[in-house]
């Protein structure tokens, strides 16, 4: 068995679409551990984005993940690579159809680059096993594996 972490930003919070992404990861198998709705903390952030804090688009991605976000772990075989799959590619104008990204977004990176802001792309799924370890630990820190 394997965990991963998904969070939920701000944009899919705030366009209530939460129980229908939950439901597309618990629908493939994967089983949900543990959630909570909460606001993540500028300390919080530059942890989990640390390899993004000294680039140019990252004092915008601190600003739009700082409001409500629902963090929840997930648990299955496979289940990084599986939820991967499920979130869909990191631009929504680009994500295939099936997918979170590709169902539900509406942003894309091109009008977010030209606007100067994040891309609102709905969710963050840990990349790999090590990745969703070191997640977990970040937003969930009294949670045991």
């Amino acid at each position: 068995m394997e965990r991963t972490l998904i969070i939920i930003k701000p944009d899919g919070v705030r366009r209530k679409l939460v129980d229908k992404i939950v439901q597309r990861y618990e629908r493939a198998g994967l089983k949900v551990i543990t959630l909570k709705k909460m606001k993540a903390t500028p300390q919080l952030l530059k942890k989990h984005y640390s390899a993004h804090v000294g680039k140019e688009f990252y004092k915008a991605l601190e600003k739009f993940m700082s409001s409500e976000v629902v963090a929840f772990v997930l648990e299955g075989n496979n289940a990084v690579k599986q939820a991967r799959a499920i979130t869909g590619a990191t631009d929504p104008s680009k994500a295939e159809r099936g997918t979170v990204r590709g169902d539900f977004g509406i942003d894309s990176a091109e009008k977010a680059d030209k606007e100067k802001r994040a891309i609102e792309n709905l969710v963050h799924a840990s990349g790999t096993k090590e990745e969703a370890e070191k997640e977990i630990g970040l937003w969930f820190p009294g949670l045991k594996k």
